[in-house]
């Protein structure tokens, strides 16, 4: 019996375990999701503006 209680409690504390770190990571690549998110819409807005500018000089020139 006593062996029983110990397996159940190792199978509880390590399904638990196992549950938090998935959660953790969920997280963290929520967290990674987002800031490369931040950086592409920053690098698109700055590249944009100048692309704008240059071909705006091009067809100024033609």
């Amino acid at each position: 019996m006593l062996t029983f209680l110990s397996y159940v409690q190792t199978f509880l504390t390590r399904t638990r375990r196992e549950e938090n770190d998935r959660g953790a990571t969920a997280v963290e690549y929520g967290l990674m999701v987002a800031l490369i998110a931040i950086v592409i819409i920053a690098a698109v807005t700055l590249l944009g503006t100048n692309l704008a500018a240059l071909f705006q000089q091009i067809a100024d020139a033609l």
